[in-house]
């Protein structure tokens, strides 16, 4: 199954700044099984929103890094919401809330998650760190999420 990356910074698109952060999601993703392509765009809502559209027609879920914060270029949302058909809010909840714990940073996360086609699309911070407990949160229902998306049903499994 392949999942895609989108880095979002100015620097790294740049050359001036390396992508850890994109380094840290591949290789979990890699851990779970997936085939990983990876992208970057600068802080650009057009070049966001483009890349966002294009990788869901190859990806099954695509984690976005960067460019979530309060700072005039941090629009990585907003681009995020022009292609996204379906909102996921409860993953982004739960994303802030798993990070508060640990930094109050967190507070400023503005990041989103929702569905496009039969794809899911998760907004992480910038930081290495950030993305490592977000996809912490993620995992646990990710592939489950994945499943609902293609329309696979475990016929076990009951609502209750």
């Amino acid at each position: 199954m392949k999942a895609a990356v989108l880095t979002v910074s100015d620097g790294v698109s740049e050359g001036t700044r390396e992508d850890r952060s994109g380094d840290v999601l591949e290789e979990l993703l890699a851990g779970e099984g997936f085939e990983v392509v990876r992208r970057v765009v600068p802080d650009d809502r057009d070049a966001i929103a483009d890349a966002i559209a294009e990788l869901t027609a190859e990806a099954r879920v695509v984690l976005t890094t960067g460019g979530t914060g309060l700072a005039p270029r941090d629009v990585t949302p907003e681009a995020t919401m022009e292609v996204l058909e379906r909102p996921a809010p409860g993953i982004a909840e739960a994303i802030r809330a798993g990070s508060i714990a640990k930094t109050p940073h967190a507070l400023l996360s503005r990041g989103i998650a929702g569905v496009r086609g039969a794809a899911l699309v998760v907004n992480l911070p910038g930081s290495p760190g950030g993305c490592r407990d977000g996809f912490e949160v993620l995992r646990p229902a990710l592939h489950h999420a994945l499943e609902l998306l293609s329309g696979e049903r475990d016929p076990a499994h009951r609502q209750t």
